[in-house]
């Protein structure tokens, strides 16, 4: 019985937190191969949010990768995040027919309202501010992605009116 009981306890993470069990399943059936860090990274940012140190750490141990080149991939590629994400997000184009028809006024306006720049979350957590390079709505520029809704045509002041509530949510 005693002998039972141990193994249950081995299976899980040493803090208990059962997101790391996930992490294991998904290594596992990887085999434990280190060509398998980017799908693993994203089931990591999945179940965690974002990528933290420690859940890093925990990858390269398990893969036997040196922690620089698991902190590399999580660096290079943007759609993963070292830091949580707010409740909120705003996603400003970048693309040459956005920033033409002035994106870059309209982060500008953005990064001034919410005292925050661009790949930043407000100390409350209400709101990131992130850019993309092209989202492909090049016929709608400038556009604005507010909490996964796309909005084309966005001037720096409509840009403001729908971050207001968010920025208010803690006020």
């Amino acid at each position: 019985m005693v002998a039972n009981a141990e193994k249950s306890t081995q299976k899980q993470h040493p803090s208990g937190d059962k997101r790391f069990k996930a992490l294991d399943i998904t290594m596992k059936r990887n085999q434990y191969r280190q060509d398998a860090l980017i799908e693993i990274l994203h089931k990591a940012q999945e179940a965690f949010g974002y990528l933290e140190e420690d859940v890093l750490l925990y990858i390269a141990r398990g893969l036997k990768l040196p922690l620089s080149r698991v902190y590399g991939v999580a660096t290079f590629y943007h759609l993963f995040s070292l830091k949580p994400s707010g409740a909120h997000s705003c996603v400003v184009c970048l693309g040459t027919a956005c920033y033409v028809k002035g994106s870059g006024e309209v982060l500008a306006a953005l990064e001034k309202k919410a005292c925050i720049h661009q790949g930043e979350t407000t100390p409350d957590g209400q709101m990131s501010l992130m850019t993309a390079r092209c989202i492909g709505a090049c016929g709608i520029a400038p556009a604005v992605v507010f909490d996964g809704e796309v909005a084309g045509k966005v001037s720096a002041e409509q840009a403001l009116e729908r971050i207001e509530k968010w920025l208010m949510a803690n006020g």
